[in-house]
């Protein structure tokens, strides 16, 4: 799948082209409203407003104008007014700065999927992770253990995405730092064992979060 990361911030975008090419995602980056336009033909758009040749608003009406790429706006506007605004123009959604990565994923995901139900390419369904009695709906941000639905914060969620994502896989302790909290991450690396504590308890199994030694951590695969 390739996308089009439209973002002037070299900051902000060389680590999530990094990010997105893990998850399997060719990304094109340009920094301006002229070269988005410009772009060739991709399957999604992810598109700053703040960019320095023109509004954001602006290249999103182009865009749409000529093509029916779904188009993700990724801001730091977060009033009420501009996401009308962004979604009137043709946005498919809107996402505010800051937000996890493992969000931004389902996003893309969800939004091409329907996007794929608009051109009879196949249904939308929902993302929702399934493993064994524990499900993880990415697009709501709801986790439910056998019926019971779990209060999560913000990063518990995403840690617990990354790890669902694909049971038993082995997640590093510099991956998962880099991906659910921050590419340059500095801060004390116990801040994840205290986050993998408190989900473990609250997924009544601590067993379910497995710890290889000196490496990181994985999900058990209940599947």
């Amino acid at each position: 799948m390739q996308l089009l990361l439209v973002e002037d911030d070299d900051a902000i975008a060389e680590p999530l082209v990094k990010g997105l090419s893990r998850e399997g995602y060719v990304t094109q980056r340009v920094a301006t409203g002229a070269a988005a336009i410009a772009a060739g033909p991709v399957d999604l758009v992810l598109l700053d407003l703040g960019l320095p040749d023109m509004d954001g608003y602006e290249v999103c009406r182009r865009l749409r104008s000529v093509s029916d790429v779904p188009i993700i706006v990724i801001t730091a506007r977060g009033e009420e007014v501009d996401r009308v605004i962004g979604l009137e123009l043709g946005a498919d959604d809107y996402l505010v700065k800051p937000f996890g990565f493992r969000e931004l994923v389902a996003r893309i995901r969800a939004v091409s999927r329907r996007a794929e139900g608009r051109t009879g390419a196949g249904e939308p369904v929902p993302e929702v992770l399934l493993n064994g009695d524990l499900e993880v709906d990415l697009r709501t941000r709801r986790v439910v253990v056998a019926g019971d639905e779990l209060t999560l914060t913000r990063k518990e969620f995403d840690l617990l995405a990354l790890l669902a994502a694909d049971p038993g896989a082995l997640r590093s302790r510099d991956e998962i730092l880099e991906e659910v909290w921050d590419p340059h991450w500095y801060g004390p690396t116990k801040t994840l064992d205290v986050h993998i504590a408190s989900l473990r308890r609250k997924l009544g199994d601590p067993a379910l979060i497995e710890t290889v030694r000196g490496v990181g951590f994985r999900l058990r695969d209940d599947r």
